[in-house]
């Protein structure tokens, strides 16, 4: 019996183990510290490889759709980089939806890198909407092996431009002991730091 158990708990740490490895080859540790700017670059690149033309939407004015993929079909993508805590809700299947109507999409899609709300997943089900979840786009990462990874992406795109709420200069990226931040250009006169992926 106590062999029985000892099986299972090896059984268990080996498939942690396997998950943290598949977990690591997909590069979501970097996507989770990307901003929403450098996530839809890094879903451009990662479906321009599977042959789509695909562009990002501007920033006003995008009727709901982040970016637009052509290829055998046009489908409409709503990118949300979120916290893994923080889940997407229906308001993102919403607009998705009536950006499929507006650009003539067949398919409508929305992907983060966190999870969907029990409402956002009905909603998407009556819509007709695809809905990728954390382990939806860890299994198209893998499934495609970018030559563009994710850590790539994270460290050569630069984050979108923000303004200091504390002083109104500009925010610069800067490099901490673990990872990279926005820290306020005219420091040290200003203090203000903050997450790249808030």
């Amino acid at each position: 019996m106590i062999a029985f158990y000892l099986m299972r708990i090896v059984y268990r740490k080996l498939q942690e183990r396997t998950a943290m490895k598949r977990l690591a080859r997909s590069g979501i540790q970097y996507i989770d510290q990307m901003d929403g700017f450098q996530f839809e670059a890094y879903l451009k690149a990662l479906f321009q490889q599977l042959g789509y033309k695909a562009h990002v939407t501007p920033k006003s004015g995008d009727f709901g759709a982040d970016l637009i993929m052509k290829g055998q079909q046009k489908i409409v993508i709503q990118a949300k980089r979120y916290g893994s805590k923080n889940r997407v809700s229906l308001s993102a299947v919403q607009e998705i939806y009536g950006a499929q109507a507006y650009y003539k999409a067949d398919e409508a899609w929305v992907i983060t890198n966190s999870s969907f709300t029990k409402s956002a997943r009905a909603l998407a089900e009556a819509c007709n909407v695809q809905l990728f979840d954390r382990k939806a786009l860890q299994e198209l990462i893998l499934e495609v092996n970018p030559t563009h990874t994710a850590e790539k992406v994270y460290r050569e795109i630069e984050p979108e431009p923000r303004t200091c709420p504390t002083c109104g200069k500009s925010l610069v990226v800067r490099q901490g002991k673990t990872n990279r931040f926005f820290g306020c250009s005219s420091f040290p006169q200003c203090r203000h730091t903050e997450a790249i992926h808030k």
